[in-house]
């Protein structure tokens, strides 16, 4: 049996259109280096051996051993800023020569900054007071978000979605939904992880059909996806939490109400709500959280990639602040947590998507992107849908529109046309190209990748 398609796959490993990709487009030197790279490294789905090679990266580009230049539209949601940040850079230059680190028990007064910082957004998300702790990978984030909730609740069950990511840890891969991730050779994940099927309305788990610009009839399907977690929390009875992306990475957008009616049947049962924003916080969808479209407020917020500038790892689990009731365990207490380096390049981050605009500039790049997107599958029969907030945007397609067929095949084509044209996305659920750029990409470059992608789908048509 095989495996269900991945959000999370770009590449994957070993596929016939990925070989002559490579064998046309890295040099002897690059495939040296591929070599190194595949007897160097435990090898892993859509991981290693890699691709290609890379040697520099700077603002919305790339650039290989050979010097061929892609526009970055995947970035692995880290590159909001753009790579290689003149100000992320400069100041965790500053840092490292001031104090590069800081033993647990002392505490640099960069990390207290950063947490304010953040405690203040959660605040003008949620209206509460919230305090945070630090990571240094979403992954282990969403795990410290699971203790807290099983800490504040005295509840060990949680509930989530099927193809969700949510890390690659024992526990964030327990209440992911990939099968990637889930494993039967890893042996029993957490248990009380249970999970229903996401939101996503142009293939909706429930049946029910979409109009042609794939706006859900509300009257007749009655929000029967947020239904369902209702009823998952009446039936168990003692759910710690529900994690769930609040817009989904694939993408998929919640229906309207969505998130006010989960909220709603968390809060009758005692559940709590954690929202993870790893991939969409700090102003991938064109609000500094994805969340705040929809207008529910969580209970815990997790963020992670882009936090920390493109260079460090960083990651945050922000909490209402009366769910401070684990002081006598450890959390997290990871040795990098207050690290000042990283808390520094966490700072110029947020200093520079605050000073220069660049959720609202998202939100602007990212409606003008979707209207020529509809343009553009009013052309193409291939494109059986559009969707995305912002800088979250998806197309996804088929080979026969009224039936929904997935066109995985066409879909990796695309992919690598592209990539031979310099530009640089992932496919998602195996026939969703996924387009993430970073909040700096300009109007004119965004035309200039879909003009990229318009002729590539050209070459695909019958």
């Amino acid at each position: 049996m095989s495996a269900a398609p991945s959000q999370s796959e770009g590449d994957v490993n070993g596929t016939p259109q990925r070989a002559a990709w490579q064998q046309a487009h890295v040099d002897e030197t690059g495939r040296a280096l591929l070599a190194r790279d595949a007897a160097a490294f435990l090898h892993q789905s859509v991981s290693t051996p890699c691709l290609s090679t890379i040697a520099k990266a700077e603002g919305l580009w790339i650039e290989d051993l050979a010097g061929r230049r892609y526009m970055d539209f995947h970035g692995n949601n880290v590159h909001h800023l753009g790579h290689s940040h003149p100000e992320v850079i400069a100041a965790i230059k500053a840092q490292l020569d001031d104090l590069s680190f800081a033993p647990r028990r002392f505490v640099p007064e960069r990390a207290v900054e950063l947490a304010e910082a953040l405690n203040a957004k959660f605040r003008a998300l949620t209206g509460q007071a919230g305090r945070v702790l630090f990571t240094t990978g979403g992954s282990d984030a969403v795990e410290v978000a699971l203790k807290l909730a099983r800490a504040a609740t005295g509840r060990f069950k949680t509930l989530s979605f099927w193809d969700a990511f949510h890390g690659a840890g024992f526990g964030s891969s327990s209440v992911g939904g990939e099968s990637l991730f889930r494993s039967g050779r890893l042996g029993p994940l957490l248990p009380g992880s249970e999970h229903v099927a996401p939101f996503g309305c142009y293939r909706c788990a429930y049946g029910h059909p979409v109009d042609a610009q794939g706006r859900p009839d509300l009257d007749r399907c009655r929000l029967a996806c947020a239904s369902m977690v209702r009823y998952v929390l009446e039936r168990e009875g003692d759910v710690a939490a529900v994690i769930a992306e609040p817009a989904r990475a694939v993408p998929y957008l919640p229906p309207p109400g969505y998130w006010q009616a989960v909220r709603e049947a968390c809060h009758a049962h005692g559940t709590l709500l954690i929202f993870d924003e790893i991939p969409t916080g700090l102003g991938k969808t064109g609000r500094f959280f994805a969340a705040e479209h929809d207008g529910a407020a969580p209970d815990i917020v997790v963020l992670g990639k882009a936090l920390g500038g493109g260079v460090l790892p960083m990651a945050a689990c922000i909490a209402r602040d009366e769910l401070n009731r684990a002081g006598e365990f450890a959390l997290g207490h990871y040795t990098h947590e207050k690290n000042p380096v990283t808390a520094a390049a966490a700072l110029a981050t947020l200093r520079v998507i605050e000073r220069d605009g660049l959720v609202e500039h998202a939100a602007r790049v990212g409606a003008r992107a979707l209207e020529r997107l509809h343009e553009m599958q009013r052309k193409h029969r291939l494109i059986g849908d559009v969707r995305g907030r912002g800088l979250l945007i998806g197309i996804e397609l088929v080979s026969d529109r009224d039936a929904k067929t997935p066109a995985a095949a066409a879909a990796e084509r695309v992919l690598y046309r592209a990539l031979s044209r310099g530009l640089s996305f992932k496919t998602t659920m195996g026939s969703v190209l996924t387009l993430t750029p970073p909040l700096i990409t300009t109007e004119s470059q965004m035309d200039q990748a879909l003009d990229i992608l318009d002729t590539c789908l050209k070459e695909e048509a019958p």
